[in-house]
């Protein structure tokens, strides 16, 4: 046995023991938690959306301890400057009378990064956040500044609550590999939650996967089989999201007012393929592909007003979308060809 293939069934055994750490100091959100795990094996940034106390924070600092890794928290403010997120360059003397201009790296320079409330920050600030997770560096005085690998944004928004924030441009959203919807616990989740919680300070959850084990994960993501039916499957998935294509459902065509991109696409493609290797499988199917479908779609696509007056969401035109074009054939020439 290869050192790799040692090295590669030792982070598929730590996989598991990451779940099981996460359940320790996670209580329900088994599906906030399994996306989020495959948004990590794809080196991908995930969008929170959920009302204040329900895990969003604990998620990701839980999820870094258990990766040992450096973990950092910026809470997004209307003053907040984006020197305050990605650093800037300060004064320093380098010795006697002389002086330099060295660069301070802000937090964004770590392994997982909460970035709290991340709508109320101005447009400049979460341009320079998003700019950063695409291009996995920061540039400062004309010098690139690598970000440290793995790295990953957790991001949360307040749904419900818009006075005074800055909602992002559909453009920086789609840099998002996944939006999560975090949904409000049942009674017997919040009587675990209030057994955990109000009594005595329970026990951190345990580092279980290292650095170069996340990497290695992240690596074997890739080499994990897409057979064509799956990649024509994602194709007719995300061009059946587009008003403008005459062979597009009705609701597509009357309520949103533009859909997924190729950008969509490889998101669907790789969470399908990281899903598969999640459960111990070297090759993707279709049921992986439809688990994903929502979280990688629903914040790529946006409702016209007409739409809006009629109460849809992306995920009610999402899933009359998934369940055509599943059970379909290839019909659009170019796939064909």
């Amino acid at each position: 046995m290869s050192r790799e293939t040692e090295g590669l069934e030792a982070a598929m055994r730590g996989l598991s023991l990451l779940r099981a750490e996460l359940a320790k100091a996670i209580v329900g959100q088994e599906e906030a938690v399994e996306l989020s795990i495959v948004a990590l094996l794809c080196g991908g940034h995930v969008l929170f959306e959920g009302v204040p106390g329900i895990g969003k924070t604990l998620l990701a600092r839980s999820l870094a301890r258990c990766l040992g890794v450096e973990f950092s928290r910026i809470q997004f403010t209307p003053d907040l400057m984006p020197a305050d997120v990605v650093g800037t360059a300060v004064v320093s003397r380098k010795g006697g009378e002389d002086f330099e201009l060295r660069f301070e790296r802000g937090p964004v320079f770590t392994n997982v990064l909460l970035a709290d409330e991340i709508n109320r920050a101005s447009p400049k600030t979460q341009s320079a956040l998003l700019e950063a997770m695409q291009e996995g560096a920061v540039t400062s005085r004309g010098t690139t500044h690598p970000l440290p690998r793995p790295f990953m944004v957790l991001a949360t928004q307040n749904p419900i609550e818009m006075e005074g924030t800055y909602p992002l441009p559909e453009a920086q959203v789609d840099r998002f590999f996944f939006k999560i919807l975090v949904g409000q616990p049942d009674a017997a989740e919040l009587v675990r939650i209030l057994a955990l919680t109000v009594g005595a300070p329970n026990a951190l959850p345990a580092p279980v996967l290292s650095r170069d084990e996340v990497l290695a994960l992240q690596a074997a993501v890739r080499e994990v089989i897409a057979p064509p039916f799956l990649l024509e499957a994602a194709a007719r998935m995300v061009l059946a999201t587009q008003p403008g294509r005459s062979d597009s459902g009705e609701k597509v065509r009357r309520y949103l007012r533009y859909g997924a991109g190729p950008r969509g696409a490889q998101a669907l493609v790789l969470a399908a393929k990281a899903t598969a290797l999640a459960r111990g499988r070297f090759h993707a199917g279709m049921e992986d592909l439809s688990r994903v479908a929502l979280p990688a779609l629903r914040h790529r696509l946006a409702i016209n007003y007409e739409g809006l007056g009629e109460g849809l969401t992306t995920d009610s035109i999402l899933a009359e979308v998934i369940e055509r074009t599943s059970r379909v054939g290839i019909t659009d020439p170019a796939l064909e060809a």
